[in-house]
């Protein structure tokens, strides 16, 4: 897939959500998540110490099932999303959540064993697949790791460099910060939550194959 389809992907889901580039938690109102406090920080420390940072070697048969694997979590996500928008029932929000969750201890499986599934792994569908359950996940530790490992496969060239703007701005947002690329929007306002050097904004997303921030508000209210 090429940036500008990750990014319109993306920007479509998170009209949808009505919240992020596709949202963390079907149960969140889309606020800015609380700093952590010294017990967050080990647990973050412990999250990255878990994590395998080496580029791991896959057979293609175990690349081609984790792509397949991903795909399909992805699927369902999506699936439990729509439901939920025509049928907006305690029941089907539970549903979500509960699909998140496992979504999440699956993809952690995936990076202990062979570190963040990149685009040369299992393929750039299955790599936004990846990142579209890493959004979802209820687990603020996990996405910090696994944002650095992304941070690191696209300055190699292993990951879109997209990828690496929607998780870095969902991350800071989590966290009580501005955002880098304006990619993660407040649900209330249908406005980017506060990003840092407004004036530069475009310029940086240009720099990772995103389009115009007017642009992407265009896409998001046409997709609403």
């Amino acid at each position: 897939m090429s940036s500008s389809g990750i990014s319109g992907h993306l920007a479509h889901d998170t009209a949808r959500d009505g919240r992020t580039a596709l949202g963390r938690d079907a149960g969140r109102d889309g606020h800015a998540g609380r700093a952590p406090d010294a017990a967050g920080e080990d647990r973050m420390g412990r999250a990255h110490e878990e994590i395998r940072e080496g580029r791991p070697t896959v057979v293609p048969a175990l690349a081609a099932a984790l792509a397949r694997e991903l795909v399909r979590r992805a699927e369902e996500d999506q699936r439990a999303m729509r439901d939920a928008h025509r049928s907006p029932t305690q029941a089907a929000h539970r549903r979500i959540a509960e699909c998140r969750k496992d979504n999440a201890e699956a993809l952690k499986t995936i990076v202990r064993r062979h570190a963040w599934p990149t685009a040369d792994l299992v393929g750039a569908p299955a790599s936004t697949a990846a990142l579209m359950i890493l959004l979802h996940a209820p687990d603020l530790d996990f996405q910090l790791a696994c944002r650095d490992l992304i941070a690191q496969a696209t300055a190699d060239g292993r990951c879109p460099a997209p990828h690496h703007a929607y998780i870095a701005d969902h991350c800071a947002v989590e966290l009580g910060q501005p955002q880098f690329y304006g990619t993660r929007v407040d649900p209330a306002t249908l406005r980017p939550y506060p990003v840092r050097r407004p004036q530069t904004l475009d310029e940086r997303r240009r720099d990772v194959g995103l389009g115009p921030l007017d642009e992407q508000m265009r896409a998001l209210r046409l997709g609403g």
